[in-house]
This record gives structure tokens, C-alpha cells and sequence, in this order.
């Protein structure tokens, strides 16, 4: 089914302002306002009754028995979802409208946020010498929360390879210990402790089973061949072990 032919009992729309959208007029700053009329004119060339400011709506539009919720906002912001969210008490065709955005990450972040609250998303171009155009980039529908296995498995297995917590959250310009470095930190630290050392020797004093793997890809360049089957501890290797002094000590220690 067409978007212009979709059945709509009720729409609730709240218009933003995107702050850097792709086409907007440039003589003066965009107001919610000039979002109101492209969107008005849109639905009402699809047959629906249209009217501004109904019982804190932005627009409310109607068509038969079907309603349509529209609030707006000169930017994308966690007020915008509030007022929407409170709108689907009244409907479930609530959309949110903002000015066109520059393409980006971020608004994949968006759009996934929009479809998990079951809210559908109204993009309003402007042109200098171009009349306003309305594009439906999707439509309210019932939500799938789909779990992915492999994420989740993945989270748990980097979790299970943590022996403790080596990281504050939150923090940001500074080295995350993943599961992955603080073993290649623990093989540093043996390496470091007791001189060359084969692989077999490593596990057998608790370095596990990813040991010759992290030796031999030598992902940090901390570690070089000395013979056949036995590794040693590059100077790399020791210099960037002491920019994780917090963590060796507690590993050599065996503090959590």
C-alpha cells in the first residue's frame, strides 16, 4: 500500500528543527511555524481535515474515523519524544516532523530510538527557490524487539574473560583492558618476571588457552621470537606495560 493511501485514524505530529538540515532558508533562522504549513498542505492534499494547537497538538489531522497526531520542534530532542510519547494516549499514528538532516551516524541512532517508541518520522526540505517538501520517511508500527545471539554471546564471552574490573565507566581518551589485552598484560607480566619463555610454559602457569595465538600475532608488538617455541619480552613490550602499571600489579598480585 501506498503511504498517500494508508488508512490513518488518527495523527499526532510534533515538528522539529533538525539544526543542520540539507536545504533550509538561509535569511533568517527556521521557526516551528514554517514547518506548519508544508505539512498542513501535505495532508490535506491526501484528504484530511487538518488543524493547528488541538488539545496540545501540534497538528491534528483526521480522515473518516482515523486520527493523526503531528507535534513539532526546531530540533531533535528528548522534549520532542516526550510530547509524543504523551500523544499516543490519544492515538497510535503519532509522528515526529523536523527539518531535513545532513546525512549521519547519528541519525541511525535516532531512527532506531523513533521505531522502538512506535513513532513515525516526518523530514520537511526547504529549498530557496523550491517549495517545501514533505517526505514520510516512516510510518508508527508495532515494535519487534529482535535480541541478537551473537551480540549477546559476545558480550558474555568478554565478560567471562575479564578476570576483574580494570575499567572506570564512562571514561573516555583512555585504553579500554578488554579481555584480549589484559592477557596479552599477563603474558607480559610473566615474560617480564622470568625471562624467555615457551608457550606451554605460559599455560601452565594460568595464561590460557589464547597464549601462542597472542604470542604469535603479536597484535601490541610487545613480543618477539628468540628460538623455536620460546618468546620474549620486546622493550616496547615493558615501556607500554608500565601505562598499565594499576593492572599488572594487580594481575602479578592476583587482585581482582
Amino acid at each position: 500500500m501506498r503511504d498517500e493511501d494508508r488508512p490513518v485514524r488518527m495523527w499526532l505530529i510534533t515538528v522539529g528543527d533538525g539544526g543542520d538540515s540539507d536545504i533550509m532558508p538561509k535569511a533568517r533562522t527556521l521557526t516551528e511555524a514554517d514547518l506548519y504549513e508544508p505539512i498542513a498542505r501535505y495532508l490535506s492534499e491526501l484528504g484530511y481535515t487538518v488543524r493547528g494547537e488541538v488539545m496540545d497538538c501540534d497538528i491534528a489531522a483526521t480522515r473518516g474515523d482515523e486520527l493523526v497526531a503531528i507535534e513539532m520542534k526546531r530540533s531533535f530532542s528528548t522534549a520532542l519524544l516526550v510530547q509524543a510519547t504523551k500523544r499516543q494516549r490519544m492515538t497510535d499514528s503519532v509522528y515526529v516532523a523536523v527539518p531535513r538532516p545532513k546525512r549521519g551516524r547519528q541519525w541511525n541512532g535516532f531512527r532506531h530510538l523513533l521505531r522502538q517508541l512506535e513513532l513515525g518520522l516526518i523530514f520537511v526540505s526547504f529549498g530557496r527557490r523550491k517549495k517545501p517538501r514533505v517526505e514520510v520517511v516512516f510510518h508508527p508500527v508495532p515494535y519487534q524487539r529482535q535480541k541478537r545471539k551473537r551480540v549477546r554471546r559476545a558480550v558474555l564471552r568478554e565478560m567471562e574473560g575479564r578476570s576483574g574490573d580494570f575499567n572506570c565507566g564512562g571514561s573516555t581518551r583512555q585504553k579500554i583492558v578488554t579481555a584480549y589485552r589484559e592477557n596479552a598484560i599477563q603474558i607480559a607480566c610473566y615474560l617480564d618476571a622470568m625471562g624467555p619463555m615457551s608457550p606451554k610454559q605460559l599455560r601452565d602457569l594460568g595464561t590460557g588457552s589464547k597464549t601462542l595465538s597472542i604470542l604469535y600475532s603479536n597484535f601490541y608488538g610487545w613480543f618477539e621470537r628468540v628460538d623455536r617455541g620460546v618468546y620474549a619480552l620486546r622493550a616496547r613490550g615493558r615501556e607500554e606495560l608500565g601505562e598499565f602499571g594499576d593492572v599488572a600489579g594487580r594481575l602479578r598480585t592476583g587482585e581482582r
